[in-house]
C-alpha cells in the first residue's frame, strides 16, 4: 500500500512518523503545485491519501464520493483508492473532537470565535455547531482590524485555524489574546512549534492553551483505519503523541556562564544522537566572538546578535542547545527559547565555575556571586528542571538524563 500526504508547502511535518507508528504501509510527502494537482489524481497512483493546506476544498472535484461529514463541512484531508474509485473523507472532525475532548474544554453554550477561513476552519465550526456552542464566528484578514475585531471579544473559547505562526515562521500571532478578557481556552491547530505565540501568551495569562499535536494524531489514526479497514485503540494516539514530543522538542540549557552547559551538552547530544548547537559558536561562525563583540560595541548590542541567533537555533526539532549566561536577561529569548524546547537550568557553585575567556564574568568572586544572585530567579523562571552540578560534566549529564525521563 503506498500513501502519501500532499500540499504546496510540508516544511517539517511529523505525519510520516506517526503514521509509521500507526501501520506498516509506505507513507511519504508529495508536495504539489495546484497546476499539477489534475495530473496527478488522473494517474491514481496511490492507495491513501492525506491532504493539508491549502488543497481540502481543492481536490473535492477529482473525487468519485465524498462522505456526508466532509459534503457538510466542505473539506476533504482523506482520500482512500478503492478499486480505482477515489473516496473522500474528513477525518479533521474526529481529530478536532479529541483535541477538545483531551484538553477538557467545554463548548458548550460558549462564545467561539475561529481565526482563518480555510478547510480546517470549516472543521472547526462543524465541530463547535456540533457540540451545542452558543455562538460560532470566523474571523478573516479583513475582520482582523483594529476597527472591526470589537464585535469577537467576547470570545470564551479561540480556535486558531491558520498557519500564522508556524514553522519556519514563528514568533508571530493572527491573534492578540491580551484583547479578549472573557477568554477561556486556546486551541491552535498548529503543532510546530509546540507552542507558538498564542499559546505562550495564553498560558501567561493562566489560560488554557492546547497546541495540534493531539488532534494530527487523532485525526491520522482515523484515516490509518480507513486505510487499512481495521480498527486501532484510542490509547495509541497519547502514546505516539508523547513520543513525538519527547523526540521533537528541544533540549536548552541555561544557566550562570562557565557552569558546563555546553560539556554537559553535548555530552547528551551524543547519548541521545541528537544535534549539539553552542549559541556563542554559532555567533563566533559570523567572524567575531562574543568577547569580541562586547568588547568593541559593547554588551546591549551582544544581546541583539545572541536573540537573533537564538531565533533562528530554536526553531530547530530535536537538538540540543546551550544557551549564553546572560540569555534569560532579555524577556524577548523567553518565548523564543519556549517555542519547542524542555530548558534544563545547570545551577553549579559559583566557586566551581570558569572564567577564562569570559569578559562578564571577570571581576573576582564578589562580581560572580552578585550577578548569581541577580540571575539566579531568571534561570528558574526559564526552566522546567533544575539540576544541581559540582561533578564531572559526564556525571551532571547522566542526572539531566534521568531528570528528563521523569
Amino acid at each position: 500500500m503506498k500513501c502519501y500526504l500532499i500540499a504546496k508547502k510540508l516544511g517539517h511535518s511529523f505525519s510520516k512518523p506517526i503514521h509509521n507508528a500507526l501501520a506498516s504501509y509506505s507513507y511519504d510527502y508529495k508536495e504539489l503545485e495546484e497546476y499539477e494537482l489534475e495530473s496527478f489524481f488522473a494517474q491514481r497512483s496511490f492507495d491513501g491519501l492525506n491532504v493539508t493546506i491549502p488543497y481540502k476544498t481543492t481536490v473535492m472535484p477529482y473525487l468519485d464520493e465524498i462522505s456526508p461529514e466532509a459534503q457538510k463541512i466542505g473539506a476533504v484531508n482523506t482520500i482512500f483508492n478503492k478499486g480505482g474509485r477515489l473516496y473522500g473523507y474528513n477525518t479533521d472532525y474526529y481529530g478536532f473532537c479529541y483535541m477538545i475532548s483531551e484538553a477538557k474544554v467545554d463548548i458548550k453554550d460558549k462564545n467561539v470565535v475561529i481565526a482563518g477561513n480555510g478547510g480546517a476552519s470549516k472543521t472547526a465550526v462543524c465541530v463547535c455547531e456540533d457540540l451545542g456552542a452558543k455562538s460560532v464566528r470566523v474571523i478573516t484578514r479583513a475582520d482582523n482590524t483594529a476597527e472591526n475585531i470589537v464585535k469577537f471579544l467576547d470570545a470564551h473559547i479561540i480556535v486558531n485555524a491558520t498557519p500564522v505562526g508556524m514553522y519556519p515562521d514563528t514568533g508571530v500571532s493572527a491573534i492578540d489574546i491580551n484583547q479578549f478578557k472573557s477568554c477561556e481556552a486556546v486551541l491552535d491547530l498548529i503543532y510546530n512549534p509546540s507552542k507558538t505565540k498564542i499559546i505562550l501568551a495564553a498560558q501567561k495569562k493562566g489560560i488554557k492553551a492546547v497546541n495540534g499535536l493531539g488532534m494530527l494524531v487523532a485525526q491520522a489514526k482515523k484515516a490509518c483505519e480507513i486505510f487499512t479497514g481495521t480498527i486501532i485503540d484510542d490509547s495509541k494516539i497519547a502514546q505516539i503523541r508523547d513520543n513525538i514530543e519527547r523526540d521533537t522538542k528541544n533540549i536548552v540549557f541555561v544557566g550562570m556562564p562557565g557552569c558546563g552547559k555546553s560539556s554537559v551538552g553535548k555530552e547528551i547530544a551524543t547519548i541521545l544522537g541528537r544535534e549539539f548547537y553552542d549559541c556563542d559558536e554559532e555567533i563566533s561562525k559570523t567572524g567575531r566572538t562574543p568577547e569580541c563583540i562586547i568588547e568593541t560595541d559593547g554588551e546591549e548590542e551582544f544581546r541583539r546578535i545572541e536573540t537573533r541567533t537564538l531565533s533562528e537555533l530554536c526553531k530547530k526539532s530535536g537538538s540540543v542547545i546551550a544557551t549564553g549566561g546572560g540569555a534569560v536577561t532579555i524577556e524577548k529569548n523567553f518565548d523564543i527559547i519556549h517555542q519547542n524546547a524542555t530548558v534544563v537550568f545547570i545551577n553549579r557553585p559559583v566557586e566551581r565555575l570558569a572564567t577564562e575567556g569570559r569578559p562578564l564574568s571577570q571581576g573576582g568572586m564578589e562580581k560572580l556571586l552578585k550577578m548569581q544572585e541577580k540571575r539566579l530567579p531568571l534561570y528558574r523562571n526559564f526552566s522546567h528542571i533544575e539540576v544541581s552540578s559540582s561533578e564531572t560534566y559526564q556525571e551532571t549529564a547522566q542526572k539531566v538524563i534521568q531528570k528528563l525521563s521523569e
